[in-house]
Parts: C-alpha cells; structure tokens; sequence
C-alpha cells in the first residue's frame, strides 16, 4: 500500500486544489492510501522565530506527515503565473534545518497536480515547482501531467468533482504515479 500525501497549496475554504484531493480520496485507487494535509497555521517564515523557538508546532506536525509518507502530491494553485507564497513558504518551512533536507524531501517522490479557474489550468506553476524540487532532492514524477482548467466548471458548489472526463484523468494519473511507486 503506498501511502500518499496530498498537501493543497491554498488556504481558501472552497479551494479547487483542496477539492481536488478530496476527489482523489474518494475515487480510492486500489493500493493508495491518501492522506490529505493543509497549510493553516504555518507561520511565515522568520529566521529569527526558528533561531528562538525551533520550528512552529504546524510545521513539525506537517513534517512529521512528510516523513511518515511514501511520496508526495501536491495540489498547487497558479497565482499571477507561479507559485503562491503561502505553499512556497511552507516548504521553505519544511528545509529547515537544511541537515534534514535529505530526509524530508531526498529522492522522495513527489507528482503535481492544479485546478485553476482560467483557461490553461496550473501549467506554469507545476513548472515553477521543478527546480524548487530539483534543489531539494526529490524525485519529480513526470509520468503523466494533470491541470484542471475552468474548475469552476469542474467542480459542483459543494466542492465535488462532477466533471466525468476530469474523474476519469484524475484515477488514471493516481494509479500511473502508484505503479511508478512500486518500481
């Protein structure tokens, strides 16, 4: 069983990303067990507050999620083109101490996934993430790509992924980054 943990990169109650782990969780991949985690209560990052008090109770606890997971899925939003801050920020968080770098992220998977609601889905911030993924040692998964575009058209009010064709992506890009977990 390959034990996955999907962080959304947004903060927003009614996020697409967030939604779309949800769908992830709910089609239950035979040989997956995904675990979803957020980013409330990361502070942002203070050299000052980690050199005085460690690392924030959030990011431990997120951490501890990480190291007790066999890869990882993150569900980035694109803001004006890139990354949004708050997931960056957090995984800044989480390279600290730099010594622990290799545990946490080192040759661990990770894939990307988005939901926009514009017309070209997450394309340029799942490309943003490479080098930053590249830098920490991780090993991206390229074996399929998913960018949900016009989400709001994906998604019913209720946060529920309605959209068939979207479904259909979303199981399939699960149990392809699976196999590539049993390799």
């Amino acid at each position: 069983m390959a034990r996955i943990l999907g962080i959304s990169g947004s903060l927003r109650a009614g996020s697409f990303n967030t939604a779309l782990l949800r769908a992830a969780q709910e089609l239950a991949v035979p040989g997956v067990e995904l675990e979803l985690a957020t980013l409330h209560g990361v502070p942002l990052y203070d050299g000052d507050l980690e050199a005085r008090e460690g690392l924030p109770p959030a990011v431990q606890a997120l951490k501890a999620r990480v190291l007790a997971s066999d890869a990882l899925l993150l569900a980035t939003p694109e803001y004006n083109n890139g990354i949004p801050g708050v997931f960056k920020n957090a995984i800044d968080w989480l390279s600290r101490p730099p010594a622990e770098i290799p545990a946490v992220f080192g040759d661990r998977p990770v894939a990307l996934v988005g939901a926009s609601a514009g017309g070209f889905g997450t394309i340029l911030a799942q490309d943003a993430w490479l080098p930053v993924l590249r830098t920490l040692g991780s090993r991206f998964w390229a074996g399929g790509r998913l960018l949900v575009s016009r989400a709001g058209q994906a998604f019913d009010a209720d946060g529920r992924l309605v959209d068939e064709r979207t479904r259909a992506q979303l199981a399939q890009f699960l149990a392809a980054y699976r196999d590539s977990l049993r390799r």
